[in-house]
């Protein structure tokens, strides 16, 4: 039996505004995103939980921005003076003096700062009383976990890259059934891509049926 093969090609470059699938469930935040640089102090913080799209919006604007991305361990924040600058998981360690020196940066001429996290930024840890102030107050925008029409346009776009074109009845049945979260979707996609290959099957509702229901046995 003849084989197809599939090459595995990597995406090149940084993401980009036109690879980012919008919905209703990150419409305000891809707006607040493409209003830089007239954020009120020049600062953003893009807040929702893991697997919704944050890191994937934030580069895109590094990279349409011409943005550094930050190391708050080893910046040295007077090279990011007059540069907008991309900061992610700021709520992963308490904020210090170089978050501070960033958001006094992000004002001046040429500046910026876009954050992302999981928490607002008025719950992050500090024991810097003029950080804790700026963090009450500074700027932000949630996104939520993704509604079916982003998840739908996530898993075409997986599907599409690995040059796979399911049945369409497959998409409502993935969506139905799938775990709401972006990365979970690029997983499905990969095992029924696999799987495929493994039994020279093609990519069918009732292969998509065998994968939830072989990832809900793992689960329990």
């Amino acid at each position: 039996m003849a084989r197809q093969l599939r090459l595995s090609l990597g995406r090149e470059g940084p993401p980009s505004f036109d690879e980012f699938v919008r919905g209703p469930s990150n419409a305000a935040a891809t707006a607040a995103v493409d209003a830089w640089p007239a954020w009120p102090g020049g600062c953003l913080a893009l807040v929702g939980p893991e697997g919704v799209g944050k890191s994937h919006l934030a580069r895109a604007w590094a990279a349409a921005a011409g943005a550094m991305t930050a190391d708050p361990e080893q910046l040295d924040v007077e090279f990011a003076a007059g540069r907008p600058v991309l900061l992610e998981d700021a709520d992963r360690a308490p904020a210090g003096e170089t978050l501070f020196h960033l958001i006094n940066l992000a004002a001046r001429e040429g500046g910026g700062l876009l954050v992302t996290a999981r928490t607002r930024p008025a719950a992050w840890a500090t024991v810097l009383p003029d950080l804790r102030s700026r963090l009450n107050a500074f700027p932000m925008v949630e996104i939520a976990p993704p509604d079916d029409s982003v998840l739908e346009g996530v898993l075409r776009r997986f599907f599409r890259d690995r040059h796979i074109r399911p049945p369409e009845e497959v998409y409502p049945y993935l969506l139905a059934r799938m775990p709401r979260s972006i990365p979970d979707a690029a997983a499905i996609v990969q095992q029924l891509d696999e799987a495929g290959d493994e039994g020279f099957r093609p990519v069918t509702r009732v292969l998509a049926r065998q994968i939830l229901e072989a990832q809900q046995t793992l689960d329990l």
